[in-house]
């Protein structure tokens, strides 16, 4: 589909009419200038309108947020991104590695350092996904840690889940080589293990409160359930693109969505796993307070300080080298990787703008800050993406907020 609309509002009910998805928030930003659409429904058959302050699985636009709240532990001296992270998580206290990345996971060496909370922070620890899903050490992370799509109701607890992780051989040597996702399940459990405190609550006091974050979180309270969206994906014959037909209904089939998650489904009730990598729930209002305190390099509304202008510098610097961004290129085309997110390292795409810094969220979300305009761009659907590349809506909306 090629985009000739000029507005927000036309974007969105533009892919809305095509069938790609049933609603969506958005919301761009820059400097006093808002502009805020919601349009569709909440759901398929008939379902309530979508409203500025509905409910959505942010999915892997969590990584910004849990990488920042390491920062906070960096900042009280709680622990340094050059520490080997052992002395909180001694599950890692001696890791193997495969010989090489097409080794089967018995054919190991140990690992020539301990890893760091750097290696975490810049998902060069080892662990995670390439580009490549069917190495043999991949397996295990889908298999024994449901690494993938969320589902907070049926993961390990993190002790359980870090005693799994264990056994698992690491895919290169630390500082290697970039791979997507794990470090930042990992670093949600050692966040908790730093500040002694379960991740949402060490969120809910460090991060959400002070930026009035107000309906982010792991779950979702009962009061709160008529605002939260349903779940879907591309149903059996589709890709979830443009032209895919809106029927078939809630769990139905054919080529319409197919409904994943319901309102009272996975996220209703506090899980078992609190996934650093992707399990909050959020809002576009709750990510722009989170994205403005980025911009303003650590302040909230009010002035008061949420994290150190260095923190947030580090945080939305690239740290990758060339061969580390080549590597990654299924995940990063275009771009390099800072703490929890990408940034922008070249005009390879029109939405492009140097040292934008953000991500995506399989579940069909996106936040992005552009430090160079002022800028914040949040777009939550709730249709699945059904794989690494971005979605066209997506994809429009980017090019909109470059040029807002």
């Amino acid at each position: 589909m090629v985009m000739t609309t000029t507005t927000l509002h036309e974007l969105l009910d533009t892919h809305i009419a095509a069938g790609s998805m049933p609603g969506a928030v958005a919301l761009v930003a820059r400097d006093e200038r808002v502009e805020v659409v919601s349009a569709g429904t909440a759901g398929l058959a008939g379902s309530a309108p979508m409203r500025r302050d509905s409910l959505f699985r942010i999915a892997s636009i969590t990584k910004p947020i849990v990488a920042a709240a390491a920062m906070t532990l960096v900042e009280d001296g709680l622990i340094a991104p050059a520490d080997p992270v052992a002395a909180w998580l001694p599950e890692l206290a001696s890791p193997l590695v495969v010989r090489t990345p097409e080794s089967p996971v018995d054919d190991v060496v140990s690992a020539v350092r301990p890893i760091t909370l750097l290696d975490l922070l810049t998902f060069r620890a080892g662990y995670g996904f390439p580009s490549d899903f069917s190495l043999p050490a991949v397996a295990p992370l889908f298999e024994k840690l449901k690494q993938g799509p969320p589902q907070p109701q049926t993961g390990l607890a993190p002790d359980a889940w870090m005693a799994e992780l264990s056994r698992i051989p690491l895919l290169h040597q630390p500082g290697d080589g970039w791979l997507y996702n794990t470090c930042s399940d990992i670093l949600g459990v050692l966040v908790a293990r730093v500040a002694d405190r379960p991740l949402p609550a060490y969120l809910a006091e460090r991060i959400f409160e002070p930026l009035g974050m107000k309906d982010t979180g792991f779950w979702v309270e009962p009061a709160a359930l008529d605002r939260f969206t349903s779940s879907y994906r591309a149903g059996a014959g589709g890709d979830g693109g443009e032209g895919e037909s809106r029927g078939g209904g809630e769990g139905g089939g054919g080529a319409g969505p197919e409904l994943v998650d319901a309102p009272d489904g996975q996220w209703s009730s506090p899980p078992a796993f609190p996934s650093g990598a992707g399990g909050l729930v959020s809002t576009v209002d709750d990510w722009y307070a989170f994205g403005r305190m980025l911009l303003t390099e650590g302040l909230n509304d009010a002035g008061d300080r949420v994290l150190a202008g260095e923190s947030v510098r580090q945080m939305i610097t690239d740290h990758l080298t060339p061969e580390q961004r080549a590597a990654s290129g299924l995940f990063t085309e275009g771009q390099g990787w800072g703490f929890g997110g990408a940034v922008d390292v070249e005009i390879a795409a029109p939405w492009n703008v140097l040292g934008r810094y953000g991500w995506v969220g399989g579940t069909g979300t996106t936040a992005h800050v552009i430090p160079a305009t002022g800028t914040v761009a949040v777009l939550l659907t709730q249709m699945e993406m059904g794989g690494p590349a971005a979605p066209e809506v997506m994809r429009d909306f980017w090019t909109y907020a470059a040029g807002f």
